[in-house]
């Protein structure tokens, strides 16, 4: 995006006063970000997937992790942040040569809307519409759909992510938000919430097996919790984190320890033992039927605390 186009953007929906600052910016990789500090928070978005990369409420470490060796190509997904997972969770069920998690991370938004809240909070839309992207993308989805997403950022961080099928037949769609949390110390983290819940256990084959009292990481951990609702809270030494969710059945928890983590090769040294994903999703057997001219809207609101 040249310097011009990203000026134009400026003049449609920067901000700039007492409560709020939100300018569009060229980021890494020439790729546009937007930059956005109210009196609650601050965050830089970018343009390429709607992919957050950072939240920090005032007086608070950033709560999403970014490793210090993401790379931020065009058209390649960044380690870390908030990914947006979508329209397939995971492997494409029938064509492996489709991307892992579908194509929503790695292409560009179009920025739709921005407003300051009375309650101090900042709003930003984004909107995607797959009959405008390239025709690579349509040959892997060839149904006519729309998906707005809506950050709104203060204290609390509140996402939304709304499909709607505009296609002649019912979509299936898998989805999730993929969000990487700075928990700075794996080994004094546990995650609650999920007790007697059952879930697919990835490194073992996917067999299902059901959760015996909170999460605690000492290994690889690749999980689908099926048939969940519920709050999550990520307990460590730095904070709790309370995850809030609707219009999510699924729970993803995700951490690939060492051995995988060094085939990576952009998680940072030693970035596993500073991150963990816990991610609001529909997938497996929880994925999304959604007729036509109808809408589905997973929504997750994160809250932090300090211990």
């Amino acid at each position: 995006m040249t310097d011009t186009q990203i000026e134009s953007l400026n003049q449609q929906f920067a901000l700039s006063s007492p409560e709020v600052s939100l300018r569009i910016v060229k980021g890494e990789g020439d790729i546009p970000l937007i930059e956005v500090k109210n009196q609650l928070a601050e965050s830089r978005i970018r343009l390429q997937g709607a992919h957050i990369l950072s939240w920090q409420p005032s007086n608070q470490d950033d709560v999403i992790w970014l490793s210090k060796d993401a790379s931020f190509l065009e058209g390649k997904s960044v380690r870390g942040g908030i990914p947006i997972c979508w329209p397939w969770f995971g492997a494409h069920q029938s064509n492996n040569s489709f991307p892992a998690h579908g194509f929503a991370r790695t292409v560009m938004w179009e920025l739709c809307g921005t407003e300051q809240l009375k309650t101090g909070e900042t709003k930003i839309r984004f909107c995607l519409n797959t009959e405008h992207l390239n025709e690579a993308i349509q040959l892997m989805w060839p149904y006519a759909t729309s998906v707005e997403y809506t950050i709104t950022l203060g204290s609390s961080l509140s996402l939304e992510l709304k499909t709607t099928n505009n296609s002649a037949e019912e979509l299936v769609i898998g989805e999730a938000l993929h969000t990487y949390f700075n928990i700075n110390d794996i080994s004094a983290t546990r995650v609650e919430g999920l007790d007697s819940r059952e879930y697919l256990d990835k490194p073992d084959n996917f067999k299902r097996k059901k959760q015996k009292g909170p999460i605690i990481i000492k290994e690889e951990v690749d999980r689908i919790y099926v048939k969940t609702a519920d709050d999550i809270i990520i307990n460590n030494s730095l904070r709790k984190i309370k995850i809030n969710k609707q219009g999510s059945q699924s729970t993803i928890v995700w951490n690939p320890w060492k051995t995988v983590a060094e085939k990576m090769g952009d998680l940072g040294k030693d970035g596993y033992l500073q991150m963990l994903c816990v991610e609001s999703a529909n997938a497996a057997e929880d994925v999304i039927h959604i007729k036509t001219g109808q809408s589905h809207t997973l929504c997750v609101t994160y809250s932090v605390q300090d211990v």
